[in-house]
């Protein structure tokens, strides 16, 4: 009887799942709403239900799972499957791994959301044949995971990969959601990028196209923004460029201490691809080690939305079968 991995991604809006063959082929995937009511205490029994629905609709036994992988926000305790702190969620000091382990009467594994991602390109992804591979997500919020000759780079207390929270703005930063100021994640994820197009529209004399945009209806996004810089707008495009100056500054730091093979740029905020790529390389070209130049090389991640389940289904079946 051939074995099924169960991945899941829980986001702070959607939690994306999947069944996956152990050879990492996507038997069935879906998603269902991120309940954060009374700080998330009904997220682990809406998962075991839809996946109970989901094996019933497609008449499969619970015993053809190996197991439950599952990537959550925030640092990981790898050792107990615990979250230290997911701030969107409410979390803190949270026993995910065992409470998911009742709720589903299957062995699972805990790990932070972006090394997921990471774990998925490699295997099935842009970094496939990497060894040494960077991973970064642009979203709502900016991930990273680091992988180190095929392991991930967890660090002393689960927070390496925390490459949304590294500084970038040393002067005049906004606060970020960590307490700090002038992270990443403040001028590269989704919010951060409509944050500085909104803030370049405040002080623009000159009726942009992204203002035309928006005054016919369009709603402030970064996909907009994308779109608008793809068009020529010169404001949207100097917003665009200096979102990938800052991302090419932080890829380069990581670059310069890493060295991978590839750094692969995934989350929703790629699917602008060239357009953001381009300024994205262009900074790190500047701001990268010579060696380092030549030979890290930056792709767009290939598996959008699956990364994150495909990566859980690997290291449930790594954990299982080392």
């Amino acid at each position: 009887m051939e074995k099924m991995l169960l991945g899941v991604d829980l986001g702070g809006t959607t939690t994306k799942l999947a069944l996956i063959t152990t050879y990492g082929e996507m038997i069935s995937k879906w998603e269902i709403a991120t309940d954060k009511s009374e700080n998330g205490k009904f997220i682990t029994m809406n998962i075991a239900k839809a996946i109970d629905a989901k094996l019933a609709e497609l008449n499969e036994p619970k015993s053809k799972v190996l197991g439950i992988g599952m990537g959550a926000p925030g640092p990981v305790n790898f050792s107990n499957g615990s979250i230290y702190e997911a701030v969107n969620l409410g979390w803190k000091d949270y026993p995910l791994k065992d409470l998911l382990e009742v709720e589903i009467s299957l062995p699972a594994v805990i790990e932070n959301d972006a090394n997921m991602a990471a774990l998925g390109e490699m295997w099935k992804g842009a970094g496939e044949g990497a060894k040494d591979l960077v991973c970064v997500t642009l979203g709502t919020g900016v991930g990273g995971g680091i992988i180190h000759n095929g392991h991930i780079v967890h660090g002393a207390s689960g927070a390496a990969g925390e490459i949304g929270h590294m500084t970038v703005v040393t002067d005049g930063g906004v606060p970020c959601n960590c307490g700090k100021v002038g992270c990443l994640e403040t001028v590269a994820s989704a919010t951060g990028i409509v944050r500085l197009a909104s803030e370049a529209l405040a002080t623009d004399d000159n009726l942009s196209l992204l203002q035309q945009r928006i005054d016919e209806g369009n709603p402030l996004s970064s996909k907009l923004i994308f779109q608008c810089a793809g068009e020529g707008d010169p404001l949207s495009k100097t917003v665009v460029n200096r979102v990938g100056n800052y991302l090419g500054l932080a890829l380069s730091h990581i670059g310069n201490i890493m060295n991978p093979e590839k750094i692969v740029i995934g989350g929703g905020v790629s699917h602008a691809g060239d357009i953001l790529l381009e300024p994205v390389r262009q900074a790190f070209e500047k701001y990268a080690f010579n060696r380092v130049r030549e030979s890290t090389k930056i792709h767009l991640a290939t598996l959008g939305n699956d990364a994150g389940v495909i990566g859980a289904a690997w290291l449930i079946k790594n954990r299982l079968n080392p």
